[in-house]
């Protein structure tokens, strides 16, 4: 069962700023946005060293326990955070472990057992955990380039530019390390990525915390996960529905987000925005990453909110309901846009929720707020009790 304090403490990651001692924006710095930057480095990352060379389901997982570990120790500075984990990293493991258990040991199959393995067994899961180390470089990297010059002549900022140098050097430790190191169309692909930490979610309207849509897109990603886990999806429908969740706005970075009661004003808006941001994929995004990557990004993507399956290379629609009993396999390749569409609104609603919950309640949020949780009231999908999700944020 998914708890309402896992999803609030999912949430705390909104409001921690990242390096709040140095100038830098206003907007998108935030630990759930690195963290979500992380997952995407972490997925070109994987890609680089080769689908049948690391399990991607381990690597997801690895990067929700890693997320949930720095969520609970954050308020501490990089450099002190790494050198406690050298000297006393068994002992901050265990209490980390103990702060969550009653939050997560709940979960259906064995995920708090996974996770208490993953940090104490060294051997467990070691290709994931370093392709992940270089995805927390890499995206610690980007920012600080975004904020070195803002902060030049501040003391100490070369000793930091040394350490995220030094750092970065140090995950040379597997070949999609080099492959992504030596290859500028990847790069350029995750710094047009990275223009989703700027764009605003609800940008018509004030509220609070402000989140950004890469966060929201990792808020989507773990929440279908979770709801995976109730359900009992098979590995790459987990897979599937994380990524799925991880990059359903990515054409976003291309139109930027449009509101929904915007895309609702002219009949026909929504789909003429689906279609022009299919051309900006195929213009834009497509030439900088390798042709055999193109197919599963477009699975993510494309009609996002459908669940499919893929049977001798022909993609077909379904229901969520009907994987449940008929093709959850992974042999056909599901993902259930439905169940990401539920984690949509729900993201959608929470930040709608906290806004409120925080005396910023303009008419739209207020609005949106009602007509979401109206929407779910007792829905179920695929088993999944979305209803259940939304009530605990009842006002």
């Amino acid at each position: 069962m998914i708890r309402k304090s896992l999803i609030s403490l999912i949430y705390e990651t909104v409001s921690i700023q990242r390096w709040n001692d140095h100038i830098r924006p206003s907007y998108g710095f935030t630990e759930l946005d690195k963290q979500a930057h992380k997952m995407v480095f972490a997925y070109v990352l994987g890609k680089c060293e080769g689908d049948d060379k690391f399990d991607p389901l381990l690597l997801v997982e690895g990067g929700i326990f890693e997320f949930l570990h720095r969520e609970i120790l954050t308020d501490i500075k990089p450099p002190i955070y790494h050198s406690l984990m050298r000297e006393k990293g068994e002992q901050i493991n265990a209490w980390v472990l103990n702060q969550l258990k009653s939050t997560l040991e709940c979960l259906k199959g064995g995920f708090f057992n996974r996770m208490t393995k993953y940090f104490t067994d060294p051997d467990y899961a070691k290709k994931e955990k370093q392709i992940l180390k270089a995805a927390h470089y890499y995206a610690t990297d980007w920012e600080f380039n975004v904020i070195y010059p803002l902060n030049s002549t501040t003391y100490g900022i070369d000793q930091v530019k040394s350490e995220v140098s030094k750092g970065l050097a140090s995950c040379n430790t597997f070949d999609g390390f080099n492959k992504f190191a030596q290859n500028e169309e990847l790069k350029q692909f995750l710094s047009i990525i990275g223009k989703l930490r700027y764009q605003q979610r609800w940008s018509r309207a004030v509220r609070m915390p402000e989140t950004y849509v890469m966060g929201h897109m990792l808020v989507v990603a773990i929440l279908s996960y979770l709801c995976g886990l109730e359900i009992g999806v098979c590995k790459k429908r987990a897979v599937n529905n994380f990524f799925g969740g991880l990059f359903h706005d990515l054409p976003e970075v291309l139109t930027r987000d449009i509101v929904s009661p915007v895309k609702a004003s002219v009949e026909g808006l929504d789909n003429l925005i689906k279609e022009i941001e299919e051309e900006q994929m195929k213009k834009v995004i497509y030439p900088l990453i390798p042709e055999e990557w193109k197919s599963e990004i477009e699975y993510f993507t494309q009609d996002e909110f459908d669940s499919k399956i893929t049977i001798d290379n022909e993609i077909r629609k379904v229901t969520s309901a009907s994987i449940n009993y008929k093709y959850n396999k992974d042999c056909y390749n599901p993902i259930d846009g439905q169940i990401i569409r539920g984690c949509d609104h729900l993201s959608a609603y929470l930040e709608a929720y906290l806004s409120i919950k925080y005396g910023v309640q303009s008419e739209s949020i207020q609005s949106g707020y009602h007509n979401l949780f109206n929407r779910y009231e007792n829905k179920i999908i695929a088993g999944v009790d979305f209803g259940q999700l939304f009530d605990y944020f009842r006002i």
